[in-house]
């Protein structure tokens, strides 16, 4: 997010693009034949990009994730990102340029989602500073961010039914809520704060609490000090299933904004979905460097 707020960048590399339909309708045989670098920006001028590609499109080195035309390399201190893509309806336009990200700190964190291991998060830099440049006017910019990963040997949806996750940068840090419901009906309730020198806390978070739902009538709900309303600020991803949002909350008397998503997997798993899906995520299967 820009420091001034206004802004916005999500950045997501797939191996297997968990939430494309063409790799569902694949039977989501060969991850490597589904990948993508996903970039949606968020303010005026924003744009959203997911191509599905083909596995000639995919190169992968230790400190370097390539697909297709956009690629990110890890130099050592920072993440960079050199984006050249097409963005999907409403308005399809070239998006490119370079996103930056240096972390504050790096962490060795792993945190298993479901008890046997199907799902891991890493958050890798729970806090960072991003540089925006993108070639459009208005879009060069700095701001704060994170950088973080998930993995998964089963699909989402077979493993959940519905998760809300967190990030709110603090004055001394940063806090990362990850709550989710299981298939079996167990639940996964995380809290953890992060210092300025990446040490962490595990904490007793405060209870959940809803607040307005999204466009598309997805339950959002996120960890609040008792008797605050948390709310959205800024709209970012508004799909019948995701959402994701710049939302305030309050944690131990200090009001925050931060990230916020959740994700409805009973709506995702709806065959009836994946066809509106397609229109937004175009699979191009060929790919020559």
């Amino acid at each position: 997010m820009s420091d001034c707020g206004e802004k916005a960048v999500s950045v997501i590399g797939f191996i297997g693009s968990v939430f494309s339909p063409w790799y569902r309708w694949s039977g989501r045989k060969n991850p490597a034949n589904h990948c993508c670098i996903n970039v949606a920006t968020y303010g005026k001028g924003g744009r959203f990009t997911m191509t599905d590609r083909g596995a000639s499109a995919l190169r992968v080195t230790d400190d370097t994730l390539q697909v297709g035309p956009s690629w990110m390399h890890w130099t050592g201190d920072s993440l960079v990102i050199d984006i050249d893509e097409i963005s999907g309806p409403p308005v399809i336009s070239r998006v490119r340029g370079q996103i930056t990200v240096t972390p504050d700190y790096l962490t060795g964190t792993e945190m298993l989602l479901t008890p046997e291991g199907t799902h891991v998060w890493r958050p890798f830099a729970p806090s960072a500073r991003i540089t925006v440049d993108l070639e459009a006017k208005g879009w060069q910019w700095t701001g704060h961010s994170y950088f973080d990963a998930n993995f998964g040997t089963r699909a989402l949806e077979d493993d959940f039914s519905y998760w809300t996750w967190g990030r709110y940068p603090l004055r001394d840090g940063a806090l990362c809520f990850y709550d989710a419901t299981r298939r079996d009906g167990s639940e996964l309730a995380v809290g953890l704060k992060f210092d300025k020198s990446g040490n962490i806390k595990t904490l007793n978070p405060p209870d959940k609490t809803t607040f307005k739902r999204s466009l598309w009538q997805v339950r959002r709900e996120t960890r609040a000090d008792p008797g605050y309303q948390p709310r959205q600020v800024k709209p970012m991803l508004d799909a019948p299933f995701y959402t994701r949002a710049a939302v305030r909350t309050r944690f131990e008397g200090e009001e925050t904004v931060g990230v916020h998503e959740a994700l409805d997997l009973n709506r995702f798993r709806s065959p009836w979905l994946k066809p509106m899906l397609a229109v937004r995520v175009p699979r191009r299967a060929n790919w020559r460097f």
